[in-house]
């Protein structure tokens, strides 16, 4: 009988049931058993199967995966007698299932947590076998055994999954910054928290592709924990890290680095943020000077309203809560009114700033300490809280995140919270084959 083509398989088989069966020439004769299956990134698509890794002699040798004409079946054969003996070295761009995956932890995006693989799903689609599923689900050991079930899979979409391979020349064919870029800069924080060094290097790395995404990243980590992975890089890097950073929180990670290290990296900051970091610095952390971020958009009272919210439109580069509010200062910068930007949306566009303006705002000197500062943000209801200098002069704005940040408890960041109502395991969707099949040896 004519040896069995791909067509003739199941659509379907896991890892698990793969590793370890004999490998076979056409004949059926044994030439040694499966080591790995190897599979090779395709950016966001479903990586594709290009060889397996078959233990023969005790030698690690690579096989093409148009070779293998049995790929579910109980043993692995091969339609051709020829085997490359030369031992097996990974190439850019490819992942070992066995080694990289199976066992280690992945990021799962949609929820973001790190999960650990113990299963893998590979799904035939034409000619090609893709890794089309991730089981994360940990499984009785012997199943079968002592009264439990045999062992069920309950795969995941591998699109829900980022890998985490530990293989840097294999980076390019994941995208800049991979799946990681659908995450939160929170969330990328609360990964880095759980994540172990390796895991930690991983992420970093990724992330560090996308240069205003790390800097968000590390605004949202803990103060000594961001210290201790900026500590790691040179003074030229974490300045250019602080420097895509609000001025607030680089000044925070300067206080946290070793009194050796601050100058050197304050004197490779670009001269506007060094400026605002010096001044915030010059505060203690627990007053109205310490919370307050420099970045803010003041406006001259005679501004009409459709201005000002074309003002706001545009200022693209400030923190979204300090634009809650819009300060109306004179010539010299001296606080006269604010007005809040639901207020300027719903006031007739040809009004001047002023005329729709709440005069002598509250405000505070920036030696004003942290629990008046929300006091009074409690009893006037406000989202933002401007800072002034003894000339009235406006220094700063304290958002209200930043108030809570500063009063809930330290370890907070640690606390699990309660997941919204809806969210549930979605259904894997079956992938579908794009691009161009990668291989050593792709077959024509």
């Amino acid at each position: 009988m004519p040896p069995s083509t791909p067509a003739e398989q199941t659509d379907v088989v896991h890892l698990s049931s793969l590793l370890k069966r004999p490998v076979t020439d056409r004949g059926g004769r044994s030439l040694g058993r499966l080591a790995d299956v190897i599979v090779r990134l395709r950016g966001e698509d479903y990586p594709v199967v290009t060889g397996l890794v078959a233990s023969v002699g005790g030698r690690e040798l690579f096989v093409p995966i148009h070779q293998v004409s049995s790929f579910g079946q109980e043993a692995l054969r091969l339609n051709s007698a020829k085997v490359d003996l030369r031992p097996f070295e990974r190439r850019e761009g490819e992942v070992l299932l066995r080694a990289d995956v199976l066992g280690h932890r992945l990021i799962d995006v949609a929820e973001a947590r790190l999960v650990r693989a113990s299963d893998v799903e590979l799904a035939r689609r034409g000619s090609r076998w893709l890794l089309s599923g991730l089981d994360t689900h940990r499984h009785h050991r012997f199943p079968g055994l002592f009264g439990g079930r045999p062992r069920e899979h309950t795969c995941r979409d591998w699109k829900a999954f980022e890998p985490l391979i530990g293989h840097d020349r294999s980076l390019k064919a994941r995208g800049p910054a991979g799946r990681i870029r659908r995450m939160r800069p929170a969330q990328i924080a609360d990964l880095l928290e759980d994540a172990s060094a390796a895991e930690k290097h991983e992420i970093l790395g990724r992330v560090h592709q996308d240069p205003e995404l790390e800097a968000d990243v590390f605004e949202e980590l803990e103060e000594d924990h961001a210290s201790r992975l900026l500590g790691a890089r040179t003074d030229a890097e974490i300045a250019d890290v602080l420097a895509r950073m609000r001025a607030d929180d680089a000044a925070d990670a300067i206080g946290e680095l070793p009194q050796r290290r601050r100058r050197p990296v304050l004197d490779r900051l670009p001269a506007a943020q060094r400026g605002r970091v010096l001044t915030l610095m010059g505060y203690s952390p627990d007053s109205a000077g310490g919370l307050m971020a420099v970045d803010f958009l003041p406006l001259t009272a005679d501004v009409p309203v459709r201005e000002a919210l074309t003002a706001v439109r545009n200022a693209r580069s400030l923190q979204a809560e300090a634009l809650t509010s819009v300060y109306g200062v004179d010539e010299n910068g001296r606080l006269l009114a604010v007005v809040k930007l639901v207020t300027l949306l719903q006031s007739d566009p040809d009004a001047t700033l002023g005329s729709v303006s709440e005069p002598d705002p509250v405000r505070v000197g920036p030696d004003t300490d942290l629990v008046d500062v929300v006091l009074l943000m409690v009893d006037y209801n406000l989202l933002t809280m401007p800072v002034v200098d003894e000339q009235r002069i406006l220094l700063g704005v304290i958002t209200v995140d930043d108030v809570l940040e500063a009063t809930l408890p330290e370890d907070w960041r640690r606390r699990e919270v309660a997941p919204p109502p809806d969210l549930r395991h979605g259904t894997r969707t079956p992938p579908t084959p794009s691009g161009p099949a990668d291989s050593r040896q792709e077959p024509s």
